[in-house]
């Protein structure tokens, strides 16, 4: 049972690498029949994995996006908290690119609308130093505020200038950029109001329905 178990670990990792694999090849790299191959591969099916055929000379095998994510113990909330860590944990010199094909392979297996949204996640990381006392961010508001930056819509918030005080009035913001730094997360944006750049702590805003009006692109001075 181990050693079908590793072998199947096998089998998925080379599946994962986004190409297309005849038994043949999958056969000569396990170093297993082509028998063993079909077999495994309709076991991984059967654990929810989507692996389709490839139709040529040869035949084929190829890993696609199912409609559910398959048995890795995560929902999507847990999946999309993850791709956001990645994603942000790419921008750390110390495991960069392990982060990057991580995430990689997770995005491979996640279906479309999980896809979607991670795809539309734009974030400028900085490596910061340990803070104790880095506030909490919603990861909603994060998938939130990267869906209206990459649809280049107007923004309407409620924004609270610090702990236990009250929101000031609204905003009305183009919103560029996401960042985080020293374990916070800012909103870079064009104030309409100001006429301005301003920069705001994503944990002291709260959203409010966007307009939808696409504003003109400005880089930030």
């Amino acid at each position: 049972m181990h050693k079908t178990s590793s072998r199947l670990l096998a089998l998925l990792s080379l599946l994962q690498t986004h190409r297309d694999w005849s038994g043949e090849d999958l056969a000569g790299r396990l170093d297993i029949t082509s028998r063993t191959v079909r077999r495994d591969i309709d076991r991984l099916r059967e654990l929810g994995y989507r692996i389709t055929t490839v139709k040529g000379p040869a035949g084929g095998y190829r890993l696609d996006a199912g409609t559910h994510m398959p048995p890795m113990l995560f929902d999507d909330g847990q999946a999309v908290a993850l791709a956001v860590a990645l994603r942000t944990a790419a921008a750390d010199t110390t495991v960069g690119e392990d982060a990057t094909r991580a995430l990689a392979t997770l995005r491979q297996v996640m279906p479309p609308r999980l896809r979607h949204r991670i795809d539309l996640l734009r974030v400028t990381a900085v490596p910061p130093p340990s803070a104790r006392d880095a506030p909490q961010v919603d990861p909603r508001v994060l998938v939130d505020l990267s869906r209206i930056i990459h649809a280049r819509e107007e923004l309407r918030f409620d924004h609270s200038p610090g702990p236990g005080t009250s929101a000031d009035r609204p905003r009305r913001v183009e919103p560029h950029h996401l960042v985080t730094r020293f374990n916070r997360w800012y909103l870079v944006a064009w104030d309409l109001d100001r006429e301005d750049w301003r920069t705001f702590r994503v944990d002291r805003v709260r959203p409010r329905t966007p307009t939808g009006r696409p504003p003109p692109r400005r880089t930030p001075a």
